[in-house]
């Protein structure tokens, strides 16, 4: 392994044991700085000491590739992070980052449910069957904390506070947080686990504490979760572009629409900065604006 991969793979292990960021995060940085690597051995670089162009070159090939603003601005997010720490360590004396200026953020809002297209979505699980009932337990989930796939198939029984009305939350950098849930979603869930759950366990006979399961008795993956919800968004007939952030982006606006307090919507979704929050606050408005030009008699 040569020096530069050394010089990675040390920020990588940093990254996670000095700044605890989660696997997903690391796995994140991993990804983007092996392909800025790989550019760089194209064009015979042995040191990241690079000059200032060849940077503006590979985010030139990026954007060639037809990338998005959000894909080039993460990479750039990643490498300063990285020659930040190049620096401290002595390994280079000048950041070729300076001079790079961020991609122009393109202004997309995320996509929301309407309340007809959540109903119809939460009541197509077949809840007769065994995975109909899990899958409604964790659609109804979803809609009634506003948490992260992530999150989600790392809660445990023991993070449901159902008397207090409260789930714990593991989120990002490994913070803690607790949120409300509802009576509906906490009803599903106990449905899940007395009629399926407890039984999957036995059967399995080993005892886990997760509180989604798969077929096999097994954690849930990020990627099972998305494959639920783009079934059931299909079997709905919602025609929307929907990602696994979708319910999250429904339960986001449908409080704010609903007169919640941004201050209160940025503590459940546990964003640590409220801009990011703001953003619900565009798709708000133009819900009022649809609401006035309904209804006022002059318009």
């Amino acid at each position: 392994m040569n020096q530069m991969k050394d010089n990675l793979e040390d920020y990588l292990r940093y990254a996670q044991v000095e700044r605890g960021l989660s696997i997903n995060t690391i796995n994140s940085y991993h990804q983007d700085l092996i392909e800025y690597y790989d550019f760089l051995q194209e064009n015979d670089e042995q040191t990241w000491e690079v000059d200032p162009i060849l940077v503006n070159s590979f985010f030139a090939a990026l954007r060639d590739q037809n990338k998005a603003t959000s894909t080039l601005s993460r990479m750039l997010s990643s490498l300063r992070k990285f020659y930040q720490w190049l620096l401290r360590q002595h390994i280079i004396e000048k950041d070729p980052l300076i001079m790079i200026d961020a991609p122009k953020k393109e202004k997309r809002l995320p996509v929301a449910l309407s309340s007809t297209e959540v109903e119809d979505l939460l009541n197509s699980p077949d809840v007769n069957k065994a995975l109909g009932l899990r899958d409604r337990a964790i659609l109804e989930t979803l809609y009634a904390t506003g948490m992260r796939v992530s999150e989600l198939i790392n809660l445990e029984m023991g993070n449901l506070h159902t008397d207090l009305k409260l789930v714990k939350v593991l989120g990002k950098g490994s913070k803690e947080r607790l949120i409300p849930i509802s009576d509906v979603a906490a009803s599903w869930i106990n449905k899940y686990d007395q009629q399926v759950r407890q039984k999957q366990i036995l059967k399995s006979g080993k005892y886990t504490d997760f509180i989604f399961l798969n077929s096999h008795g097994k954690q849930m993956t990020r990627q099972a979760i998305w494959q639920i919800i783009k079934k059931y968004c299909q079997k709905a007939g919602i025609t929307k572009n929907v990602t696994p952030h979708t319910l999250r982006h429904t339960f986001a606006t449908h409080l704010l629409e609903n007169g919640a307090d941004l201050r209160v919507v940025q503590e459940i979704l546990g964003h640590s900065d409220i801009s990011t929050t703001q953003i619900y606050t565009n798709l708000t408005q133009k819900h009022i604006m649809e609401v006035y030009n309904k209804s006022h008699p002059r318009t």
